[in-house]
């Protein structure tokens, strides 16, 4: 063990131990990536110290670029960089399980039983402390990353591009890290990892992976490796949507729903609001898997249920296959479950794919400002977005019906505490969204 200060680090992680702690993780990530970041952050960080502020930001940067859920790719990534291939994928598998179960199970009582009261007073809690999470993300993780005027002015554009100009994410990070390119060049001292800090540099805790930690052995770029790992992941998407058209035929819905979910995995740049049109207008519109109402009822599920946003999907399977029934009028339930593992599995799989194949060629890079400087940039404007998500909750969690609809004093009150309770008295995630749950559901009860 290491003495840091009260507190003790310790020299590595057993793999039991990060295997409860990613298992606990995917049980807990509320609100969305920033909630989920957050929520990283402060425990691998801060509390555990299993990795350092510079060293995680740098993978995180690396996440933000790639499409797919930057949450669960983050997990990845460290549990590749502590505990080899298998290390990652137990810690991007544990992240996306639970809610694939908590969905399924969910999907099930929504097409079954119709609109549950306990189910919807659950979720009238729930979705303000959604709100408080996402802000103390923009918070939380903006107090770290702008330590400047210059990151603080990229944040800011960010902000104002996506709030009020409606520019689309994946040219804000294309804008972002041109310009943090070009900071690099003409004030490299503002665009290093984390921003540099015009005060100097606040001495940290000394953690597992810390900031001059030796790349492990097995972190390192080999060609061998690259190509194990497209060749086994390659190879496992094409045996499993082979195997579905050797069984099914190309235009069954099964078959249908593995490509189209590869697709929209691989469009993914920005999150789950930047690909929701593109779902919506193949599984709504073209497919007709689902009804729009479903789809807007399948987010609301996704926003308020652990996971990443785009668990959305394995709704939208779920419904596909339950509607379709292709499994014969009397087992709906079998075939929504099949195609919610179906999509889920093929939504997931690049990114694996993307951390163990990119991963040595980032890790690679840490001091390298031509590299960093550009994620620096993005991380800035990222702080911009996620406020303005905050914000998106905040007015349909405030006005459901529109401003000119009547304000909800209630859900403002549980926001307001959840937010209090966090910042003020430092409560963990999963307290607050289990307590916000429980007043929503006495809520229901008293009406």
């Amino acid at each position: 063990m290491i003495e840091s200060g009260s507190l003790r680090t310790p020299e590595s992680v057993s793999f039991a131990e990060a295997f409860r702690f990613w298992l606990k993780l995917g049980f807990i990530s509320f609100g969305g990536p920033a909630g989920q970041i957050s929520v990283m952050h402060q425990e691998l960080v801060e509390r555990k110290h299993w990795i350092s502020e510079r060293r995680f930001l740098h993978a995180l940067n690396y996440c933000m670029l790639l499409p797919g859920p930057e949450a669960q790719q983050l997990a990845t990534y460290i549990g590749w960089l502590l505990h080899r291939t298998w290390g990652g994928i137990v810690a991007g598998g544990l992240f996306v399980l639970p809610s694939l179960f908590i969905l399924i199970g969910l999907s099930w009582i929504y097409m079954a039983y119709g609109h549950v009261s306990v189910v919807a007073g659950v979720f009238y809690g729930i979705k303000p402390a959604v709100t408080a999470i996402v802000l103390f993300a923009a918070f939380r993780i903006g107090s770290k990353a702008l330590k400047n005027a210059w990151l603080w002015a990229i944040a800011a554009a960010s902000f104002v591009s996506i709030f009020a100009l409606k520019v689309p994410f994946p040219a804000i990070v294309l804008i972002a890290g041109l310009l943090g390119y070009i900071g690099s060049r003409v004030s490299p001292e503002h665009f290093r990892i984390g921003g540099g800090r015009e005060t100097g540099e606040k001495p940290h805790d000394p953690a597992v992976i810390d900031d001059h930690t030796p790349i492990p052995d097995h972190a390192r770029f080999s060609w061998w490796t690259l190509w194990k790992h497209l060749v086994i992941g390659v190879g496992l998407w094409t045996a499993t949507l082979g195997g579905l058209v050797a069984v099914y035929g190309w235009e069954h819905s099964l078959a249908q729903m593995g490509w189209f979910f590869t697709k929209a995995a691989l469009l993914t740049f920005g999150g789950a609001y930047a690909v929701l049109p593109y779902v919506y207008q193949g599984a709504v519109e073209h497919f007709q898997w689902l009804t729009p109402l479903q789809m807007i009822d399948g987010l609301a599920l996704g926003e308020t249920t652990p996971g990443p946003l785009i668990m959305v999907v394995t709704f939208v399977g779920f419904v596909g296959g339950w509607t379709t029934a292709f499994f014969g009028p009397d087992a709906p339930l079998k075939a929504g479950i099949v195609a919610a593992t179906v999509v889920t599995f093929f939504t997931f799989l690049p990114s694996f794919l993307f951390i163990l194949v990119g991963g040595p060629v980032v890790e690679s890079t840490h001091d390298d400002i031509a590299f960093t400087a550009p994620l620096t940039g993005i991380t800035a404007a990222v702080v911009g977005v996620i406020l303005n998500l905050a914000l998106f909750f905040a007015y349909h969690v405030l006005w459901p019906q529109g401003f000119a609809a009547s304000f909800e004093w209630i859900s403002a009150i549980i926001g307001l505490a959840a937010f209090t309770a966090m910042y003020r008295y430092k409560v963990p995630v999963i307290p607050v969204v289990g307590a916000c749950a429980l007043i929503g559901l006495i809520l229901t009860f008293l009406q």
